[in-house]
């Protein structure tokens, strides 16, 4: 009973007061990737309140934009916009760390977020399959740069060759999942054409209809009826 509280409380991004089941992984286990990128530890990310681990690989991968804060073109404001987003989810919503598992900065870098197989907070109802990548900036009426877009399609190639998300994985926006403009009018129209796009789900309404999601979160759309806000 408590492992399932404990998974529901993950999915939903409610923090309380039970031990971190996992601990920080050290900077030896983060890969090597053809592509610029940036660990936890060199932009300055506090440590996580508590951790749940990421049944890998996921069949998900969603794309947002942060909004706030705007993109970031150079290294030392890509990382102050980390912290920002971390303080904002940690401390604005009471998540136990950043929401997102990697985000992308206008500089054509890769950040950490959560990493590859924790439990994420980008999504509600939708945090257990999939991996939550974030581009830096607010792409409701402009493209992200082309180094921006390379190298989040790098970093899902990445996910892939690394067995943390499945070959044949479904690319969604944020507002497919959940009552939202994220990841922007601009970006959406152009995640439409890359590779692995589905039209499906529409919408969160459509939730219940997703075939991957397990049943105690299906239990929790029918008896919420997709009102919660995250």
């Amino acid at each position: 009973m408590f492992a399932f509280v404990v998974v529901i409380l993950g999915i939903i991004g409610i923090t309380v007061g039970v031990p971190a089941l996992l601990p920080e992984p050290s900077e030896n286990e983060v890969p090597t990737y053809d592509f610029p990128f940036v660990p936890r530890s060199k932009w300055g990310a506090r440590k996580p309140k508590q951790r749940l681990p990421l049944q890998a690989p996921v069949p998900y991968v969603v794309i947002h934009h942060s909004y706030i804060p705007p993109a970031c073109y150079e290294s030392a404001q890509c990382k102050n916009a980390m912290r920002s987003m971390q303080d904002f989810h940690m401390d604005g919503r009471g998540w136990w760390d950043i929401g997102y598992h990697f985000a992308v900065g206008s500089d054509g870098v890769a950040y950490e977020g959560r990493g590859w197989n924790i439990l994420g907070a980008h999504a509600l109802h939708f945090n257990t399959v999939s991996i939550g990548i974030c581009l830096i900036g607010d792409w409701s009426n402009s493209l992200p740069p082309p180094q921006q877009i390379k190298t989040a399609k790098s970093l899902i190639a990445a996910g892939v060759e690394l067995g943390y998300i499945k070959p044949e994985y479904k690319l969604v926006g944020h507002r497919q999942v959940r009552n939202t403009e994220c990841p922007g009018n601009t970006l959406y129209q152009n995640v439409k054409a890359w590779d692995h796009y589905v039209p499906f789900p529409a919408s969160y309404k459509d939730l219940i209809m997703v075939e991957e999601l397990p049943e105690n979160v299906k239990a929790l759309l029918r008896n919420e009826n997709c009102t919660n806000v995250e």
